[in-house]
Formats: C-alpha cells, sequence, structure tokens
C-alpha cells in the first residue's frame, strides 16, 4: 500500500507518522510519505502518483481545490465542500474529504455528546472551513462563520445555511480554520473569550491561536487523526472493492 501526502508546506505534518502506525496496526507492508508541491502544480503531482502506482494521497493547503480538477469521480463530501483532502487511485481518480468528519468527530469528543443543536462558530471560508460547514449542518449544528471578507463570508453561509457571525452572544463552540499567521480583530479577541470551547485546526507549533487569544485553545491533533483515520478507511474500503471485482 503506497500513500502519500502532497501540500505545502508539509514538513511538519503528523500524517506520516498516523498512517505509518495504522498500516502497522493492520498488519500492512505500506509507505506513507510527504510530498512538498507548490501552488498551481497539484494536478501534475497527482497524476504523476497514479503513474507511480500509488494507492492512494491525502491533499493539504494549498492543493485541496485544484485535487477536484483531477479526480474523475466525486463522493458527496468532496462536492459539498468543493474540495478533495483524499484520493483513491484505482481504475479512476476517486476524491473524498475527510475534514468535516475529523472536526465533528474532535468536537464530539470533547463534548462527550452530539453536534446536534450546539452554536458552533467558524474562523475561515476556505477548502477546510468549507468541508466543516457541511458535516455541521448535516449533523443539525447551528453554525456561524467569521472572515474578513463580509462578502465571501456571507456566500459561505447562504450555501451551508449557516448565519454570519453574531455581535452579542457568541457561539459556545469555535473552530478556527485560519492560517497561523492570522491577525483577529480586537473585537473578536473579545468576543472569543467567552466560549466554552475554543478549537485550533492547526497543531504542533503552527497552533498559534492560544498566544492570541491568551486563553485555553484545543489544537488540532484529534481533528487530524480523526479525518486521517477517515482517509484510511476510505482506501481500505475501496481496496476492498477493487479485490471483490
Amino acid at each position: 500500500m503506497k500513500l502519500a501526502l502532497i501540500g505545502d508546506p508539509v514538513e511538519h505534518s503528523a500524517s506520516p507518522r498516523l498512517h505509518r502506525a495504522f498500516l502497522e496496526d493492520a498488519d500492512i507492508d505500506g509507505s506513507y510519505v510527504a510530498i512538498k508541491v507548490a501552488r498551481g502544480e497539484g494536478a501534475t503531482a497527482i497524476r504523476r502518483l497514479r503513474l507511480e502506482e500509488y494507492t492512494g494521497c491525502n491533499v493539504t493547503y494549498p492543493l485541496k481545490e485544484e485535487a477536484l480538477s483531477v479526480c474523475d469521480t466525486l463522493t458527496e463530501e468532496a462536492q459539498r465542500a468543493r474540495s478533495v483532502n483524499t484520493i483513491f487511485f484505482g481504475r479512476s481518480i476517486v476524491g473524498t474529504n475527510t475534514d468535516g468528519i475529523g472536526a465533528r468527530g474532535a468536537i464530539e469528543a470533547l463534548l462527550d455528546e452530539p453536534v446536534a443543536l450546539k452554536r458552533i462558530g467558524v474562523l475561515g471560508y476556505g477548502a477546510t472551513a468549507r468541508a466543516i460547514l457541511a458535516e455541521l449542518h448535516d449533523n443539525d449544528a447551528y453554525t456561524f462563520v467569521w472572515g474578513r471578507d463580509a462578502k465571501r463570508a456571507g456566500e459561505i453561509c447562504r450555501q451551508y445555511e449557516a448565519k454570519t457571525w453574531p455581535d452579542q452572544n457568541p457561539p459556545e463552540v469555535v473552530l478556527s480554520t485560519l492560517p497561523p499567521e492570522a491577525t483577529l480583530p480586537e473585537g473578536l479577541v473579545m468576543q472569543l473569550q467567552q466560549p466554552d470551547l475554543v478549537i485550533d485546526a492547526n497543531y504542533g507549533a503552527r497552533s498559534m491561536l492560544a498566544r492570541h487569544l491568551h486563553r485555553d485553545v484545543v489544537p488540532g491533533d484529534a481533528m487530524l487523526e480523526a479525518q486521517a483515520r477517515a482517509s484510511f478507511d476510505f482506501w481500505l474500503a475501496h481496496l476492498d472493492r477493487v479485490a471483490g471485482t
């Protein structure tokens, strides 16, 4: 089983460690490597991996939208998010997105209850945010979106039946998909002192949100592990289908 991660940066990624452990636990002879691929080169890299007989790959920033164009088939999750973070190479190139599943799994584990009817805010409106909003919508959460570009935030709200960020009474759970270097307006920083739970999608040294907010913030390790497990299960399921044909 030959697997890879593509994106930029990838040096910090915990995905190789996680997936090598999954392979070992499943007693599967395989490999997982991280390959730095610059913006604009995603489609070429994916086609190359297929020619080199990779089983599948994960796709991270900034290539998740680029991966859409090279997939022959998209799952409902990828279609809803309009981005791909997991690809299987079979008779065709199949793309899905497990970011939303990872986020929901992390939130539910931390709350010890389902996300249904919870007020959950998402900071950002990029590929990861869209996947999360789609998953939360499908699981009956009330969602809110913050972004610097009010027009883009409004468009995302309409697409995922979310609401724009409230001036009063901020959500009880907040998940940030913003890059580590992002700066937040003072008013938002003050609001983010109130939620019961704040999660940063970044992890490790890239998880900077706690420093910006001066409060406890859960880093994205649990999110990553949950979406990585969903990706691995996706590859195994497709391998089983291929073996059964």
